[in-house]
This record gives structure tokens, sequence and C-alpha cells, in this order.
């Protein structure tokens, strides 16, 4: 049986990690793009708290969505489901050019409805193409799911150098700021467009992709079978049916409570980063030298630390492993909040840029650690399971985090 009889590579492709690097990359890029620009949608719609309101929509949407394919993920077809969830990315920004376009540039009721309907489908796009990737990468190296959470962070990092040299280039030019945009916009959906090629016709093909699915079918995973069929490999279709593969499997329930602290751990390192960022860095943090390249520069070394610190656990002796140590970490970074309170009410603009940089580095460093070291040790199903489990718990931290986020707006004049 040709699912059985394939070697493990010896090696680890390069090309493979850059591939999975441009995959994490289309999986929140569309999504920065649209925080990356809330300078612009703050002009168009000042009174309506984009920022906030945005990510609010979106993240129910991102929930309920993850929810249901993390309850039915054994049964899911993991090659459609990803392909859907890119798909819908690049078509979310080609709209918001679209509409952008459509309008001139001009604010109004209409407009922001259509922003929030765009927003709501990169929700669905999220939770179909973070719980689907991750689910896949779950069963395989450690070292493919860091390039993979690399590359979601360094959409944000990615997204911010577009948005500084767009601004820049476009800023003393007539409407320079919507020109800027509309580039932006341009460029991100042509990374949209590329992650759907190279899903659909390049990462299935890879040998180690091949190896590590034909071993998790054999293990009774259905989700790869069509990835494993467009690679050319065919299997046995009683393959996923098969009662000896469900012999001693974890159900999802002992899966979780056997790993409720790594979902824990997620959920609260997005709590405290969604609580602050991004509403609190474009409301909440003054008027100071930068001026309107203040915001801007704060959502830019926050996405930036946040890339670099992902790599630091391929430094071995700087992963950190421990789970009693991860969870001591994780509730230490909730001293942050009282530190970005006084700073924002009695520091300088360097103070607050060093605060947002650690507050995306321990974002990013956290998050790797945990996600690598959950995972180990357990068969393809369970792995895929589990993986799905860790980003609903993500991303319920995030939309607790957003929700909690709105607390800093009490005692504003302008709210």
């Amino acid at each position: 049986m040709e699912v059985q009889s394939r070697s493990i590579p010896t090696s680890l492709d390069g090309r493979f990690i850059i591939t999975c690097w441009i995959l994490g990359l289309g999986s929140l890029l569309s999504w920065n793009a649209m925080l990356t620009i809330g300078d612009y949608y703050y002009q168009l719609f000042p009174k309506y708290h984009p920022s906030r309101v945005l990510t609010l929509v979106y993240h129910p949407f991102a929930i309920g969505t993850m929810a249901i394919l993390a309850y039915k993920e054994e049964k899911l077809n993991t090659r459609k489901r990803n392909l859907v969830g890119y798909i819908l990315y690049f078509l979310g920004t080609s709209a918001l050019l679209l509409l952008d376009l459509g309008t001139s540039g001009k604010g109004g009721l209409g407009n922001y409805i259509g922003i929030c309907v765009v927003a709501a489908s990169f929700g669905v796009a999220d939770a179909n193409v973070q719980g689907g990737m991750v689910g896949d990468l779950s069963f395989m190296c450690p070292e493919f799911m860091q390039s993979y959470l690399a590359g979601l962070a360094a959409s944000g990092a990615l997204t911010s150098v577009f948005r500084l040299v767009t601004k820049a280039a476009f800023e003393h030019s007539s409407n320079g700021l919507r020109k800027g945009v509309i580039l932006f916009l341009a460029i991100s959906a042509f990374i949209e467009f590329l992650c759907i090629v190279l899903y659909a016709f390049v990462f299935p093909k890879f040998p180690i992709v091949k190896y590590y699915r034909s071993k998790a079918a054999s293990e009774g995973l259905k989700t790869v079978l069509a990835d494993l069929a467009a690679a050319g490999i065919t299997t046995p279709t009683q393959i996923g049916d098969d009662a000896n593969n469900q012999v001693g499997r974890l159900s999802k329930k002992e899966l979780f409570i056997k790993n409720i602290d790594y979902a824990l751990d997620l959920n609260l390192i997005y709590v405290l980063t969604l609580s602050i960022f991004p509403g609190f860095l474009y409301e909440n943090t003054g008027t100071h030298n930068l001026g309107s390249w203040y915001a801007i520069v704060l959502i830019a070394m926050y996405n930036a630390l946040d890339l670099i610190a992902r790599y630091i656990p391929l430094i071995k002796k700087l992963e950190l492993k421990s789970r009693k140590g991860l969870m001591v970490a994780i509730l230490s970074r909730f001293l942050l909040i009282p530190c970005f309170y006084f700073t924002a009410k009695y520091g300088n603009q360097g103070w607050m840029i060093m605060l947002v940089s650690f507050l995306g580095l321990t974002n990013g460093y956290l998050t790797v650690c945990v996600l690598t070291t959950a995972p180990k040790g357990y068969n393809g199903p369970e792995a895929n399971a589990l993986g799905n489990i860790l980003m609903l718990c993500l991303l319920i931290g995030m939309c607790f985090g957003v929700a909690l986020g709105w607390l800093w707006l009490i005692g504003n004049s302008d709210f």
C-alpha cells in the first residue's frame, strides 16, 4: 500500500519551510491589512471607532465558525477547507478595494456597513485557514509549525512596512492617504491569490507532506485524503473507517482536559494582547511628536517584535517547554495593563514604543512555545483535533480581549 511504503525524507526541504511561511503570511494578511489602514478608516469614520468595531465584528464570526469546524474536524475535507479560507480572503480584500473605488473614498454608514461585512467574511476565512493549517501541521515537524506561525506574524510586520512605505510615498500628493491604501490593498489581494495557487498546486506535492499525510491517513485521519489524492496518492476507501484505528484514541473532551493548561495559555495570551492591540494604540495613546505617524509606528513595532520573537524558540536553549513556566510567564504579562495605563497618562512616546515592542515580543515567543510543544506525543487524528481545539481557544481569547479593550474608553469624553 503506497501510504505505508513511503520513507521519511532525511532532511528538511527549505522550499517547504518557505512555502509554510508564505501560507502563514496569507492566513492573516488581509485581516492585518484592514487593521493597518485604520488611520484611513479613522479619517472616513471618525465617530465609529473602526479599529474596535471591526475587531468586534470579526471575532464572533471567527469563533462561531471555528467552533463548528473544530467539532466536525474529523469529517472535514482539509483541502476544501483551506482553499475556501484563502479564496474568502482574496475576495474580501478585492471587495475592500472595489468598495473604495466605487464610492470614491467617501464615508457614510452604508460604506461602513460594507466594510463590516468584509470583516465578518475575514473571520470565517480565519477559522477555515488557521484551524485547518494548524491541525494539518500539528502531526508534522515542529519546525513546520514554527515557520507557519512566523508567517502569521510576518503578515503583521509586512503590512506595517507596506503601510509606512505607501504613506511616505503619497504623503504630499493630492488625496495621498487614499492612494496609498488602494496600492496597499492591491498588493494584499495579489499575495492572497498567490497563497491559493501555492496551497492548491504546490503544498500537497512536497515529499515531506506526502509522508506525514500518508502516515496520518494510515492512523485513521480522513481529513487528508483529498490532499493525498491531489498529490497523486491513492488510499483505500476504508482507511478512515477501520475500527482498529479508533482503539485507544483520545476523544476531543479527553484531549481538551489533558491539555487544558495549554488551551488556557493561548486564551490568556490573546486576552491581554487584544485588549491593547490595536484599539488602545489608536485611541488611548494621546498626541505626540510623531503626529499622524504615531499609531502606525506603534503597530509596526508590535508586528516587528512579534515576528522576531517567533524565531527565538529555534534556539533550543531559549525555548520554554515547562508547562508551569509557560503559565507563570503568561500570567506575568498582565502586569503590562497598569504599565500601559500609566505610560499613556504620564509617559512619553519612547516609553510607549518600548512597551508595545515588549507586548509583541512576548506574544510571538509564547505563542510559538505553546503551539510547538502541545501536539507532541499524539497520533495524526489526535494531533489534528488538538490543533483545532487550541486554535478555538486562541480565537476565544482574542474575542474576550477585544471586548475588554472597550474598558479603556471609560471616562473618555468622546465615547
